[in-house]
């Protein structure tokens, strides 16, 4: 084998090598979280859909799945709010990026505030329309 073919696949390699220290990160543990959409700010639709989401705490990223259906028209918003338990309020802690349309998959990664919102259960996604600007629907998210 010539210099240069021994130089090719030693470069190959050592790229291969790189690459496959990089997906530990999601194939390690992770953890299920959960919610389904319900009514939120006293709207008079019947919201329906659901947030599956995945949490791999050694990279702290969360990879979400968001469906929905049954609002009052198209989303403009869309947050994860925190901390918040269940039927309490809170301020936007992530914004989820768009086009918002159903289903709507992306990842963040979460802060150690984050973090700790996600895994007592004081996190949760709202949908914003332009009826109902501060959330019609609400998912709390729980393992």
């Amino acid at each position: 084998m010539g210099l240069q073919r021994k130089s090719v696949l030693g470069a190959a390699l050592l790229l291969s090598a790189g690459l496959i220290t990089t997906l530990p990160a999601y194939a390690e543990r992770s953890e299920r979280f959960a919610g389904t959409f319900a009514a939120e700010h006293s709207a008079t639709t019947k919201p329906d859909g659901r947030v599956d989401a995945l949490f791999y705490p050694a990279a702290h990223v969360l990879r979400y799945t968001i469906t929905w259906s049954g609002l009052s028209g198209g989303l403009n918003a869309a947050h994860f709010h925190g901390p918040a338990g269940p039927g309490e309020g809170a301020a936007p802690v992530i914004t989820i990026k768009g086009p918002y349309k159903s289903p709507l998959t992306g990842s963040v990664s979460l802060n150690k505030d984050q973090e700790d919102m996600l895994e007592n259960g004081k996190l949760y996604v709202n949908l914003h329309t332009q009826a109902y600007p501060k959330g019609e629907a609400r998912a709390q998210l729980t393992k």
